[in-house]
């Protein structure tokens, strides 16, 4: 029994005293009749400081809030208008000009999705728009006379918050943030605008205050005047200069809080103001104290007149807990009862799935081991008949074979965790450098592989066949999630986890991201992608151990693996690589073997029999290397051979009209249509077709025997074929 099956039977129900809770309820009963009024008064003292207490914290709240929202906006639009100064250069209004089209395809990326950029637009020495994100070509507009470009102009290069204004350009209630463009030689060159909507900002506020009628949230600069704010004042109602709230702006305090009555509204409140960093802006969040007090009024009514007849509600209560807690008792004794039956259900659910498993896990290697056996075995066949003259095909084919059962060895004993590891330091820009031709070709040609890596990746210390066979893996299943093409990005970059913030350990990584846009997953089968044997393909198709390597192969470099994913739009598998701080291990130098000269085959010449000479044979196997094998012998003994993939193609084909004097079929093949299915449409249309299957699977031999079709399990020998095909013929 593993770790988590003993804590699961290990852990004790918990305990309930319900006689001690009979106590209590007495108590309870008991204060009830000494101190209500008492108690009243002082849960009245108390929730009107709290009430107040919380509204200032929820001033504060949502102004730390509203701040950080503002000056990630402020940031942005500073790194634009930044970004577009330094684009521009010392460029003049004609130069401009001629590349308005340029700029406007630029400016229209830049704003194409910030939803709270109105407009972004490139003015001209004397005001004259010149480039415009939104229009193209820029209308003929200037702002010559208007502040913001008068006002950007004297202190450029320093950025200007333009009060609100009807945009020229954006044609929306906007305010604009404005950078004016100084040459080398110190020459105003134009200004940089970026009009922001106002009503962005609004609606950000209208969604802080939640429904609160009681909140009041805006963005005013240091002078006073009002940019957003919800809910919106009268344009014409400012606030007053010499109050302590704009006399805070004027200190460049950086964050507090007062009580004060509103000049816009006449409205008392509790409020608290933070600077936007360094931007002369502040966000200030004001709660209406009539607000408090007459929640605090209805609460206290709502308690005291609750407690006029506190004796009675108690009593009643009580009353209705003692029934309550004896119905109680006896459910939880029932619980108890259920509870330890459960876990015994549980328990023999887990050792028959346990079981299922082992089972799968033994039928899906036999089955993969007798593919391979049987391109071992037809190709050694197809020596013997060669009388081992010219057999270089065959033995090629008998080292892919080898080859692919090393291979699943390896998974296989990679996933038990028995896999020796070869740990040596690896550079990640290199390692995925180098195996990005493997990955592209071990994925459809219709799906494209790019890389991005980004610059200073740490090192690691793994097992670089092991990351290699775990990146195949992820490509491997990327696309097979895009059946019609698609897109899969591997992007390697350093990161640092904190551990509460996830669910990783703290550390610094070697984070490689392999997204693809295919179909994604449900959550269910996101829960259990790296389960053992676990699979979404057709049976057959899949071993259930590829995403399990993945994990392994991570969890044997000291990190983890993880995946995020969503349904029709794609998924991301994450694979965390602990950064190697120690320095390189020593590389031993292994022993290479002096060359032994190899004796040359001497070739026979023999005639070869051909004993089934004309023989026109259906081969159905979605095995390339058992096809090629079997398909080589059979040639050798004189058939014509034609191959398909799935029973559904050589269905198709049966029914088009032509005729073969055997169908030889594997059983297991992905498609809609196994060997069996195959067999049964041909014993119904074609009664006198030659059939015969051939499978490694032992529950499949017992459906077909049921059929009465000739069956050979894999790996079977050539001669058994031979005479099957034609009994009597000498071999």
């Amino acid at each position: 029994m593993d770790s988590t099956e003993t804590a699961t039977f290990d852990l004790p129900l918990p305990a309930r005293n319900f006689a001690s809770m009979r106590k209590v309820l007495l108590l309870v009963l008991g204060a009830s009749i000494v101190i209500p009024v008492a108690c009243l008064c002082i849960y009245g003292y108390y929730d009107h400081q709290r009430r107040f207490a919380d509204a200032r914290e929820l001033t504060e709240r949502l102004t730390r809030v509203a701040d950080e929202h503002a000056l990630k906006v402020i940031d942005l639009n500073q790194q634009l208008e930044t970004r577009i100064v330094d684009l521009l250069g010392d460029s003049d209004d004609a130069l401009i000009k001629s590349r308005e089209a340029e700029l406007h395809r630029t400016l229209d990326d830049m704003s194409g999705t910030l939803a709270q950029i109105a407009a972004i637009s490139v003015f001209g020495e004397k005001g004259a728009l010149l480039a415009n994100s939104r229009w193209y070509p820029a209308p003929a507009i200037s702002i010559e006379d208007r502040d913001d470009f008068q006002s950007a102009r004297a202190v450029a290069p320093v950025t200007y918050f333009s009060l609100p204004l009807r945009g020229k350009v954006a044609r929306s209630d906007v305010f604009t943030t404005t950078m004016g463009r100084i040459g080398r030689n110190g020459k105003f060159l134009g200004v940089v605008s970026i009009a922001l909507k106002r009503d962005y900002l609004t609606d950000f506020y209208r969604e802080l205050a939640a429904g609160d009628k009681a909140v009041v949230i805006g963005l005013y600069r240091r002078d006073g005047n009002i940019l957003a704010r919800f809910p919106a004042a009268m344009e014409s109602r400012q606030p007053a200069t010499n109050t302590p709230f704009t006399a805070a702006f004027r200190n460049n305090e950086l964050y507090g809080s007062m009580r004060l009555r509103s000049t816009v509204d006449h409205v008392d409140r509790l409020l608290a103001f933070r600077r936007v960093g360094d931007y002369p802006l502040y966000v200030s969040t004001g709660y209406a104290a009539s607000a408090v007090l007459a929640r605090w009024r209805n609460h206290l009514a709502l308690v005291a007149t609750i407690a006029l007849v506190p004796c009675i509600a108690v009593w009643l209560l009580i009353l209705f807990s003692i029934r309550r807690l004896n119905a109680e008792q006896a459910a939880w004794e029932r619980w108890q009862a259920e509870v330890a039956t459960r876990l015994s259900v549980e328990a023999s659910s887990r050792q028959l799935r346990r079981m299922g498993a082992l089972g799968n896990l033994v039928a899906n290697v036999a089955h993969d081991f007798n593919n391979l056996l049987m391109v071992v075995g037809s190709n050694m066949e197809l020596a013997r008949h060669k009388r081992f003259n010219d057999v270089e095909s065959e033995v090629l084919a008998v080292e892919r074979a080898t080859a692919g059962a090393e291979s699943l060895a390896r998974r296989l004993m990679s996933v038990a965790r028995k896999q020796p590891l070869k740990r040596e330091l690896v550079d990640p820009a290199d390692w995925l450098r180098s195996v990005l031709d493997l990955v592209k070709k071990s994925v459809h040609p219709s799906v494209a592989v790019t890389l991005e890596l980004s610059p200073d990746l740490w090192r690691v210390m793994a097992d670089r066949v092991e990351l290699e066979i775990a990146l195949v893996n992820v490509a491997v299943n990327a696309s097979d999630a895009m059946p019609h093409g698609g897109r899969v990005l591997i992007r390697c970059q350093n990161a640092r986890v904190r551990g509460a913030e996830t669910d990783i350990p703290d550390g610094e990584y070697v984070l490689v991201s392999i997204t693809d846009n295919g179909e994604g997953m449900t959550e269910q089968v996101q829960r259990r992608a790296f389960e053992p044997l676990f699979t979404t393909k057709q049976r057959g198709a899949g071993t259930g151990l590829g995403l399990t390597q993945v994990l392994a192969a991570c969890e044997q470099a000291g990190g983890t693996a993880r995946i995020t994913s969503v349904a029709g739009s794609g998924t991301t598998v994450r694979l965390y690589l602990p950064r190697h701080h120690g320095p390189a291990p020593k590389e031993s130098k292994a022993y290479v073997p002096p060359d032994v000269e190899t004796p040359p085959i001497v070739p026979v010449s023999d005639e070869e029999d051909e004993p089934l000479r004309g023989t026109s044979v259906l081969l159905v196997e979605d095995n390339a290397d058992v096809a090629a094998g079997v398909t080589a012998v059979l040639e050798v003994l004189g058939c014509a051979v034609h191959h398909e993939e799935s029973a559904d193609a050589a269905f198709a084909l049966l029914g088009e009209g032509y005729g073969f004097d055997l169908v030889l079929s594997d059983v297991q093949m992905p498609g809609r249509m196994n060997g069996i299915d195959l067999a049964e449409q041909i014993m119904s249309r074609l009664p006198s077709q030659k059939l015969v299957l051939m499978t490694g699977y032992a529950d499949e031999l017992e459906r077909a025997k049921h059929l009465g079709v000739p069956i050979l399990a894999k790996p079977f020998d050539m001669d058994d074929l031979l005479d099957l095909i034609a009994p009597g013929v000498p071999h």
